[in-house]
């Protein structure tokens, strides 16, 4: 391989990575529609693992390391605050709100973290400017939901929009829980054991809906595709480009997601932008953007639990 194309390589995989979580929220669009919540995270999480198990194999990696029973605590709390808790809300969210809106929400997760952090990390506190631009986030969020409030009330949209940013929550305490319990562990069998437990774990919750699950093959082959490449091929591609590209320049798929989201939702969807809509992302993401400034190396640890 050409020096040229080894540099290439990383830029590749990071477009790639910006690609398949940006059409994550657009597939769970779509697999939402013929199934329950629940059911669609049970698909998701068991075809991933499925795939990373094989990829892992190929590589000629363990499946099951020597100390997976003391770690076995850790990879439940991260299968339930990383995954079912926060997938099941955002698929639940994107029956009433876009794909491209879910993707903006979901963005949030790091001003989540910025304010968790304050009293579980405390020597890594963020600045003034990241506070303010945790303020500009939240008030980003309140731009996109006070027309509905004032006109309907408290409807369908509102909590479509407030289960995703409960989502991004979720996915910021997962986040700092794997920052200060199981920093330098194997990234394979953590992100095997937190998919496979996650199937596990969702078995009763998404048994008694199995029932009323509309077999299109559509709808069945976008949340198989969303196991694969959204949370087991992409944990790859985000760990490649970080080993790769460095922490700082690896983060920045933040900002990408949203973006090609919205591309997707649009392009493919006929998703609707109106006034508000396209208001209140801007000031989110110019939320996120200050929230990073300054503090860009620890939103690696904050970015690896904020995809849907």
């Amino acid at each position: 391989m050409s020096e040229r194309r080894r540099r290439l390589l990383p830029y590749l995989a990071f477009a790639a990575l910006g690609l398949i979580w940006g059409a994550s929220f657009l597939l769970i669009k779509i697999g939402v529609r013929d199934m329950s919540p629940t059911v669609l995270v049970l698909i998701r999480a068991g075809s991933g693992a499925i795939a990373l198990a094989v990829i892992m194999r190929a590589m000629g990696r363990p499946l099951i390391g020597a100390s997976w029973k003391q770690r076995l605590p850790s990879f439940v709390f991260m299968a339930v605050s990383n995954a079912l808790l926060p997938w099941v809300a955002i698929a639940w969210g994107e029956q009433h709100i876009s794909s491209g809106l879910a993707s903006i929400l979901n963005s949030t997760t790091t001003l989540w973290a910025a304010i968790f952090i304050y009293w579980v990390i405390p020597a890594e506190r963020p600045s003034l400017v990241n506070y303010f631009g945790v303020l500009l986030g939240i008030a980003g969020v309140a731009i996109l939901v006070f027309p509905d409030i004032s006109k309907h009330g408290v409807t369908g949209n509102v909590l479509g929009v407030l289960a995703v940013v409960a989502a991004s929550m979720s996915y910021a305490v997962s986040a700092l829980y794997q920052r200060t319990k199981m920093r330098g562990m194997n990234v394979y069998e953590q992100s095997l054991g937190q998919l496979g437990l996650t199937a596990i774990i969702a078995i009763p919750f998404a048994a008694p809906s199995v029932s009323q699950v509309h077999l299109a093959f559509i709808s069945i082959a976008a949340v198989v595709a969303l196991g694969v490449a959204g949370s087991g091929v992409a944990y790859l591609l985000y760990y490649y480009t970080m080993n790769t590209l460095g922490p700082v320049r690896a983060t920045g798929v933040t900002f990408v997601v949203p973006i090609t989201a919205v591309f997707w939702g649009v392009v493919l969807l006929r998703e609707s932008l109106g006034l508000p809509v396209v208001t209140g992302m801007l000031v989110i993401l110019i939320g996120v953007v200050l929230t990073n400034l300054r503090r860009r190396q620890r939103s690696a640890v904050e970015r690896e639990s904020a995809v849907a």
